[in-house]
């Protein structure tokens, strides 16, 4: 090869890298670019445009201003170092390295120092870009109206100020930190700073040698301590919302010790920085660098040392006395904090004694209790509603109320989702995008009602859905399970291919649909297409012809992350519920404004405060620690269109107001909030855990039994489902307060004392968003003279029963083709004591299509428990044969609706049924000759009930 042809490769070798690094960037770029104009238009589609914009704003304008300030710092301190560089170059350098590092310099000195300060700049633009949410809410910061203890200032100082200070206090001190660094290394490689001088020895005439390195590294250094002085006075005020051996918040050491401590040490710093000053015109190192020692010595004795001696030998011997104002300021803010200072507690004698009519008081309410368990009954809902594979329902399903004809009704709904797992061929690019875009229906059922063969009583469901739900858009465009992107809308002389409903189409097939809602994106236009396809790496969007001018594409539909990402600033609740709510299904979710600065109120971590066994701790929210929470909220996100709908709920908070300052029109005023949607309202679920969590020991304002600890409520591990010791989860249920003349929608909860499983506190809200005590808490503190069973001990007494136990034989014994399954055990205070129903469901095991059923009802109150195929049944029989109230319960004929299977009345069912109420007489007759001694008349009759058993388990599953 000639040697002009290797001359001419080499250049072609040597633009190579160049040209990938351009492409990469380019192609980088475009992708961003991608991202973030159909987030634009995501966002322009919900009318949240403003938030969009604003945070866009908010973020490129902090990378800018704060990427200059750390670049331009360090190129500046750099450029200036290296103009002060020595004239001549000294003979003496101290390696051959150094002598070869400063000809680089001296060739390439801007790009040298451009190339760092650049890097430098971008990432610490990025890190700034990510504060933007702590830099809008100080800029409309909102006073809260409440002063801290120690210092007097208003809460938002905490809340919104001081997190800005310090990151702003941080950046710059790192920003001088940096620049004085890089200086340094200039001067260093330059030979301006001689290896004498680098050891700090000696004294140093700046005139004589000619070396101005010192006077910018003096004047830098005294800089950096001159932000140290001002970063020790704000660190102050991190007292109060920094967690300590009692709680969050000031103790008697930090006020005390270092509180002050930081004022001293701040003067020594600025002392300091005055001599580092001094020293840029009269070189003598060893000034500065002794005072710095003795900054960095007395720091550790104020701050360290002092304290330590302080709490050991002063406040320990003595702490509930030293500690008494602290703890005092700690329980107020806390219960301010967390919303619970109002809380009702009232002393309550349960009795423990059931007698004939004792629950007359009570009639209105039991009717309404929820005998459908939605965390057992989900797969009843999917034999019975399911219709197709490729539907299902949550794992867990929902309470909401409706009135029915003229009377509130508790309720179990569920959407019906898709599932595309279940589809064969639902892989396939135009099936998973293009025909299975969206569910079909809203099924509900009795919450307190059952049908003879234990299934639900559906007063809405089949498809199309029938029932007596108000008239409604059933489609599910956007649902828990709308985790993936779809294309939807055609125009309207093309055939639909969006699969609609199994049946109702031509020759009885499936129906088609054509989506028209106002939901997605439109993709019409080769820019827009091109953008979607670039963000979601298909290039099919492209190439379809099923993407035409008239198509939306609808990303993001999963109502939770919906709401979430429409609002950022927002926390969302973990337990969205769909309704139908003015003619449309729409997804309701509480939100809440949060903060972990709110002055001496002691931190919790959310996700461990709202797990139990209903609700499994948010990966993403682990860790997380608030000390301050409002649902100031309510949000509500259409299933059929995605609009999202923010309602101001709590018009008090100052963090709503001021979010609301922040991003204008993005919350609707809570007047606006239709008479059909509050009725569907409720108090938020993990608010409710929140403030249970915090009660457990913040319900007192004595510190000494704070300090104490001799009072503190636990909330007991789920009987139910308590293999891994998970809290049991509170319950949504219609209840008469004692002393109250009408029943109310509340949630419910209980406690146990610490380490104990008796029962020691009931605790409510009014949930009811209509009523005026909407929020109420109220509590109900048992007597310590009388015991009363808590869940553990109830669900262990109902499982050893012996009547229970008998009526269970059948289901639980080995080899039976079925087998029982306990529901959730509900608590109520009526009757002047502690009631608590459990529903029992028996499943076959004999074929797959097995799913729960009602089958009995257990309640308990004091020490006698009942067991009956009703509930009424089980209360007549502890309350003596007559309870005092009607239930309701009474066979209702279902009318059929499409879906759902008939339920079975043939002569082998009624024969079934006359031998299990056989047996049951038998059972209640042994368990009286029990009570009375008779031991031979109890095992004949038990023996009786338990072949009656059999047989009819025999007729069910021949």
């Amino acid at each position: 090869m000639s040697e002009s042809t290797l001359r001419s490769e080499a250049p072609r070798r040597g633009a190579l890298l160049p040209t990938i690094v351009i492409v990469g960037v380019a192609l980088a770029l475009l992708v961003i670019f991608a991202r973030t104009w159909t987030d634009y238009l995501w966002y322009s589609n919900l009318n949240f445009r403003g938030v969009f914009t604003t945070q866009l704003a908010a973020q490129l304008g902090l990378f800018a201003v704060f990427g200059l300030l750390l670049g331009g710092a360090l190129y500046a301190s750099m450029a200036i170092a290296y103009r002060l560089r020595p004239k001549t170059r000294r003979a003496n350098l101290d390696s051959e390295l150094l002598i070869q590092l400063r000809d680089v310099l001296d060739r390439r000195s801007k790009i040298m120092m451009i190339i760092p300060a650049a890097v430098l700049g971008f990432i610490g633009g990025s890190v700034a870009s990510g504060m933007y949410e702590t830099f809008l809410a100080w800029t409309q910061s909102t006073p809260f109206g409440s002063q801290d203890a120690q210092f007097s200032l208003d809460a938002s100082f905490y809340v919104f100020q001081l997190p800005w200070w310090r990151f702003v206090l941080g950046y710059v001190t790192f920003t001088v930190i940096v620049a004085t660094i890089g200086a340094l290394m200039v001067h260093f490689l330059t030979g301006s700073m001689t290896t004498k001088a680098l050891r700090g020895l000696g004294n140093v005439d700046v005139r004589q040698s000619g070396n101005a390195a010192q006077r910018q590294l003096s004047i830098m250094v005294g800089a950096v301590l001159l932000l140290f002085a001002t970063s020790a006075v704000l660190d102050r005020y991190n007292y109060l919302t920094t967690t300590n051996h009692l709680f969050t918040g000031v103790t008697y050491t930090d006020a005390a010790s270092r509180i002050p401590a930081h004022l001293i040490v701040a003067a020594i710093a600025v002392i300091c920085a005055l001599l580092c000053f001094y020293n840029a015109y009269k070189v003598r190192w060893s000034i500065p660098a002794v005072s710095v020692a003795l900054l960095v010595v007395s720091s550790m004795i104020l701050s360290v040392v002092y304290p330590w001696f302080i709490q050991n030998f002063e406040v320990v011997p003595d702490e509930p006395d030293k500690e008494r104002p602290y703890i005092a300021a700690n329980i107020d803010a806390t219960r301010k904090g967390f919303g619970i200072d109002d809380v009702q507690i009232t002393d309550y004698e349960a009795k423990t004694t059931a007698s004939a009519g004792q629950l007359k008081e009570d009639a209105a309410a039991l009717p309404a209790i929820r005998l459908m368990d939605p965390a057992v009954i989900a797969p009843t809902f999917e034999q019975l509603q399911q219709v197709r594979g490729y539907y299902t329902f949550p794992a867990t399903l929902d309470v909401d109320r409706y009135d029915i004809d003229g009377r509130e009704t508790d309720a179990v709904v569920a959407v019906r989702e898709l599932d595309l797992a279940s589809v064969e061929s639902g892989e396939t690019w135009n099936n998973k995008r293009t025909v299975y875009t969206h569910g079909y229906g809203l099924t509900a059922a009795y919450g307190n009602q059952k049908e003879a063969n234990g299934e639900p009583v559906f007063f809405a469901g089949g498809i199309p859905t029938v029932g007596l739900l108000p008239e409604h858009e059933p489609r599910i465009y956007f649902g828990e399970k709308s985790d993936h992107w779809v294309v939807a809308g055609a125009p309207k002389d093309r055939d639909p291919v969006e699969l609609d409903t199994p049946g109702g189409g031509e020759g009885g097939g499936e129906a088609k649909f054509t989506y028209a809602g106002a939901g997605g994106v439109a993709i019409g236009d080769f820019l827009t297409k091109g953008m979607f396809a670039i963000r979601f790496g298909d290039v099919n969007l492209m190439l379809s012809d099923r993407v035409n001018g008239d198509s939306k594409i609808l990303f993001n539909r999963v109502p939770v992350q919906r709401v979430q990402q429409a609002a950022p600033w927002l926390t969302v609740d973990s337990d969205p519920y769909p309704s139908v709510v003015d003619g449309k299904i729409v997804w309701i979710i509480d939100a809440y404004t949060t903060s972990e600065n709110y002055p001496n109120s002691t931190k919790i971590d959310w996700a461990n405060a709202i797990s139990d066994t209903r609700t499994a701790a948010d990966r993403l929210l682990m860790g997380r620690q608030v000390n301050y929470v409002r649902n100031s909220v309510k949000a509500t996100v259409d299933a059929y269109d995605g609009t999202v709908k923010l309602y101001q709920w709590d018009e008090s908070d100052p963090i709503l107001q001021t979010w609301m300052k922040v991003y204008p029109g993005a919350v609707t005023d809570k007047s606006e909030i239709s008479p059909s949607l509050l009725e569907h309202l409720r108090y938020p679920a993990d608010l409710f855990k929140v403030q249970r969590e915090t009660l457990g020991r913040y319900h007192t304002e004595n510190t000494n039994t704070w300090y104490q600890q001799s009072d503190i409520w636990a909330v007991p591990n789920d009987p139910v489902r308590g293999a891994d010791k998970v809290k049991e989860p509170p319950y949504f249920l219609t209840i008469r307060w004692p002393g109250d003349k009408k029943p109310h929608y509340a949630n419910t909860t209980v406690f146990v004392p610490r380490e104990r499983e008796n029962l020691s506190v009931y605790m409510s809200a009014n949930a009811d968003a209509s009523s005026e005590d909407y929020g109420q808490i109220r509590v109900l503190k048992l007597s310590d003279k009388r015991q009363i069973a808590g869940p553990g001990q109830t669900f262990n007494a109902i499982s050893t029963d012996e009547q229970v136990a008998g009526a269970l034989l059948p289901f639980n014994r080995d080899g039976s083709n079925a087998s029982a399954i306990y529901g959730n055990l509900l608590t109520l205070p009526v009757g002047g004591g502690v009631l608590y129903v459990q529903p029992i469901y028996t499943q076959t095991k004999a074929t797959t299509g097995g799913y729960p059923a009602l089958r009995f009802v257990v309640v308990r109150f004091g020490e006698k428990v009942g067991i009956g195929p009703t509930l009424q049944a089980a209360l007549d029989q502890v309350f003596e044969g007559n309870s005092g109230a009607d239930t309701g319960e009474k066979p209702v004929p279902n009318e059929q609706l499409p879906g759902t299977t008939p339920p079975v009345n043939t002569p082998v069912d009624e024969q079934a049924r006359g031998l299990l109420t056989e047996a049951m007489t038998l059972f209640q007759e042994a368990d009286k000759a029990l009570r009375e001694g008779d031991l031979s008349t109890y095992q004949a009759k038990t023996n009786s009930a338990m072949q009656k058993a059999e047989a009819a388990l025999k007729i069910l599953n021949p």
